[in-house]
C-alpha cells in the first residue's frame, strides 16, 4: 500500500503536464531517489560502456531505452514520439504495434544514427520498422559484422536501404551461418562483401531451404561443385530461385531443343545469369523469334550454345534492325541473314559501325558488294576480325602468293587463320614441295591431315568447300568432318562451342 502511494506521488507531476518532461533535461528523472535500487538497476540516462577500438566511427548512444514506465505513461510517450517523428517528416503509422523507446532523446539518436550511415528520411519512410531497432543491441553489432565481412563503410547506407530487414537480424544465429555457407560453396573471402552487396536478401534465407536445393540440383545436372563459388560471385540470385518453378523448367526446355545437360552445365558455369531467364516470358518467345526469322529448328541448340545471351535479349527489335541493315548495306537476303545467325549469333549484338569496318576494307580491295555479302554469309566471323590483321593477311595473299581475289571470295575463312602460325608455314612448305593447291586444301585441315596430304602420292580431288560455324567443327558434304578431333559426337561438338566462348 505504501509502495503504491509512493509510485502515484512519483508520477503525479508528469501526468499533470507530460509535455514538459522530455524537454526538462536539467532535472533528470531519477527513480532511485524514491525507491531503493541497486546501481545496476538504475534506469537514469547514462553513458554505456563501449570499446571505441572496435568500431570507432559507430558511436554508441548516450541513452538506452529510457525510463521505467507504466501503461499510461507509455501511451503518453508514444504520442510524444509520434509527434516528433511527424515533425521531421517520418510517418509513424506502421509503428503502432512496434515497441518504441520511452523518450524522444532515444528516438532522436536512432534517427540521427541512421542518417549518419547514409539513410534519408525517405529511406526510413520506406521501412519505418527500422526505428524499432536498438542502436546498441541491434544496429551496431549488425553493421560491425557486415563491415568485417567486406561491406565497405561508404556503401553501408546503400546496403541497409536495399535490405533494411538486416537490422533485425541476430549476428550469431542468422548472419554468421549464411556467410559460412557461402564460404563452403568456395566463394572467395574477399568476394563475400561483393556477393552480399549484389543480393543482400541472402542474409534472410534458411540454409536448409532454397539455397541448398538449388545448388544440389545444379550439381546433379553436371555443374562442377568447384564452379559453384564463381557462379555465386557472378550471379548470386540463383541461390534464391526455387528449383521446381524456375531452374528445372528452364533446363527441361533447353534439353528439349537439343542441348545436352553436359552442355547446359558448362553454359551455366560460364554464364550463370542464364539461370535467371524466365522460360515463359523470355526464353520461349526468343526461341520462337529466331525460328520466325529463318533459323532452322535443328540449329537452335548450336545457336544457344554459342551465344547463350540470345535467350535474354530484346530479340525481335534487334533482329529486325540487323536484318534490314544487312539487306541495305550488304545485299544479304533474309535467308542469308538466317544462315549468318546460325553460324555466328553474336552478330545480333554487333554494332553497325563495327560491322562496316571489315566490310569497307574488303570493298576497298576491289571486291564487289555482292561478293562481300557472299563471303559474310559463308564466314560471318569476318565481321569480328581486326582490320589490321586482315590487312597483313591480304598483303601476303597478293604479294607472296599472287592469287586472284576470286579465291578469297570462295574461301573467306582464309582471314580467320593466323598468318604467322598457319598460313606462312604451310604455304612455304607447299612451295618447297612444288605443290599448288587451293586455299581450302592446305588451310582447312588439322596438322596431322596436312602432313598426310603433303606427303601423299597424289593431290585429292577438291570437293565443295566447308560451311563455317563459329566455335565448332567445319561441316563438309558427305558427313565428312574437318577437326583436330575427328571422332567427336554431336554433344561434344556443342560442348566445344560452349567452352570456346
Amino acid at each position: 500500500m505504501i509502495h503504491q502511494f509512493r509510485r502515484k506521488h512519483l508520477f503525479r507531476s508528469f501526468i499533470i503536464n507530460p509535455l514538459q518532461f522530455p524537454s526538462n533535461q536539467s532535472k533528470s528523472f531519477n527513480l532511485s531517489s524514491h525507491v531503493s535500487l541497486k546501481p545496476s538497476q538504475n534506469p537514469q540516462f547514462r553513458v554505456l560502456p563501449y570499446s571505441t577500438s572496435k568500431f570507432p566511427e559507430y558511436e554508441m548512444p548516450t541513452v538506452t531505452w529510457g525510463v521505467v514506465q507504466g501503461r499510461k505513461e507509455k501511451l503518453v510517450s508514444r504520442v510524444i514520439i509520434s509527434d516528433y517523428l511527424k515533425s521531421i517528416g517520418i510517418i509513424p503509422d506502421e509503428l503502432e504495434d512496434v515497441e518504441l523507446p520511452s523518450t524522444v532523446e532515444v528516438m532522436r539518436e536512432r534517427v540521427e544514427f541512421l542518417q549518419k550511415i547514409g539513410l534519408t528520411v525517405d529511406d526510413i519512410n520506406e521501412y519505418p520498422l527500422m526505428l524499432g531497432c536498438s542502436v546498441r543491441k541491434n544496429v551496431i553489432p549488425v553493421l560491425g559484422y557486415l563491415e568485417k565481412v567486406g561491406i565497405q563503410r561508404p556503401k553501408m547506407g546503400a546496403f541497409v536501404k536495399k535490405y533494411p530487414q538486416v537490422l533485425h537480424a541476430s549476428v550469431v544465429v542468422e548472419l554468421v551461418p549464411v556467410v559460412r555457407f557461402l564460404r563452403g560453396l568456395d566463394v572467395e573471402k574477399q568476394d563475400i562483401g561483393y556477393v552480399l552487396m549484389k543480393y543482400p536478401e541472402l542474409l534472410g534465407f534458411k540454409l536448409e531451404g532454397t539455397m541448398s536445393t538449388s545448388v544440389a540440383y545444379l550439381v546433379s545436372i553436371g555443374v562442377n561443385p568447384r564452379d559453384i563459388g564463381p557462379m555465386v560471385t557472378q550471379y548470386p540470385y540463383f541461390l534464391g530461385m526455387r528449383v521446381g518453378t524456375m531452374i528445372k523448367p528452364l533446363v527441361e526446355y533447353l534439353v528439349s531443343l537439343g542441348l545436352p545437360k553436359k552442355v547446359l552445365a558448362r553454359m551455366f558455369e560460364k554464364r550463370a545469369y542464364v539461370i535467371g531467364y524466365d522460360v515463359e516470358e523470355m526464353v520461349k518467345p526468343n526461341v520462337d523469334c529466331l525460328v520466325s526469322f529463318g533459323v532452322r529448328k535443328e540449329a537452335l541448340a548450336s545457336v544457344i550454345a554459342q551465344y547463350p545471351q540470345v535467350l535474354g535479349l530484346p530479340l525481335k527489335a534487334k533482329l529486325s534492325t540487323q536484318q534490314y541493315f544487312f539487306s541495305l548495306k550488304l545485299k544479304i537476303d533474309p535467308e542469308g541473314f538466317a544462315r549468318v545467325i546460325e553460324r555466328m549469333p553474336q552478330v545480333i549484338s554487333l554494332g553497325q559501325n563495327v560491322i562496316m569496318k571489315p566490310v569497307e576494307f574488303l570493298l576497298g580491295r576491289g571486291i564487289s558488294v555482292e561478293d562481300v555479302g557472299k563471303m559474310i554469309v559463308k564466314c560471318p566471323q569476318l565481321l569480328a576480325l581486326q582490320v589490321g590483321l586482315m590487312k597483313n593477311s591480304f598483303y601476303f595473299f597478293k604479294s607472296e602468293m599472287g592469287r586472284p581475289l576470286k579465291e578469297l571470295v570462295e574461301f573467306p575463312e582464309y582471314f580467320t587463320y593466323g598468318l604467322e602460325s598457319r598460313i606462312k608455314p604451310r604455304y612455304q612448305r607447299l612451295q618447297h614441295k612444288g605443290i599448288r593447291s587451293t586455299l581450302s586444301w592446305f588451310l582447312n585441315c588439322s596438322d596431322q591431315r596436312f602432313e598426310e596430304r603433303l606427303y601423299a602420292d597424289y593431290i585429292e580431288t577438291e570437293i565443295e568447300g566447308p560451311s563455317f560455324v563459329m566455335g565448332g567443327k567445319l561441316d563438309l558434304p558427305g558427313n565428312q568432318m574437318v577437326s583436330d578431333e575427328e571422332d567427336e559426337s554431336d554433344d561434344e561438338i556443342l560442348y566445344r562451342r560452349t567452352v570456346s566462348l
